[in-house]
């Protein structure tokens, strides 16, 4: 059903591409938007690894909640940083690419949890985080990307 990597000397072992999604901040979550439009945003999201789910986190309405209402098929991008080499002017990086079906996250402790999960990524301020969930949790829809394939690879510009 995926297509294989078509250079599979670049392709990452799929340990190397789990311990990116666990460590990474953002990527780009990409789904069918408007008139067959492809949607894609930057998002930040949060890797649960003993599940290997991906969940994100969204307002109840909008471009990208509608999207993922109208068709729950998507892929999930993100990249490291990159190095490049003293002299060279090519740059190194790996990618990570998930494709997989959304579901929606129904349970409001769940989606708080979570939340709180995905803010201490960015913050260990236990009380801004709890003051942010009191005050946008009941307005946010949180969903999690089941992941069908996940492939990475090795990139050098040159």
């Amino acid at each position: 059903m995926f297509r294989p990597l078509t250079r599979t000397k670049q392709q990452l072992p799929r340990e190397e591409c789990l311990e990116m999604l666990a460590a990474g901040l953002r990527g780009v979550l990409s789904v069918m938007g408007d008139d067959g439009y492809p949607y894609g945003m930057p998002i930040n999201y949060y890797y649960e690894p003993e599940e290997g789910l991906l969940y994100f986190h969204t307002g109840k309405t909008g471009h990208r909640s509608d999207a993922i209402r109208r068709c729950d098929k998507a892929s999930f991008c993100l990249m490291d940083e990159g190095r490049r080499q003293e002299g060279d002017w090519f740059l190194s990086f790996r990618s990570v690419i998930v494709f997989g079906r959304i579901r929606m996250i129904r349970d409001r402790e769940q989606i708080y949890e979570i939340a709180r999960r995905l803010s201490r990524k960015f913050t260990a301020d236990e009380a801004y985080i709890q003051n942010e969930i009191e005050k946008s949790g009941p307005g946010t829809l949180m969903f999690a990307l089941v992941p069908e394939q996940i492939t990475g690879k090795r990139v050098r510009e040159k």
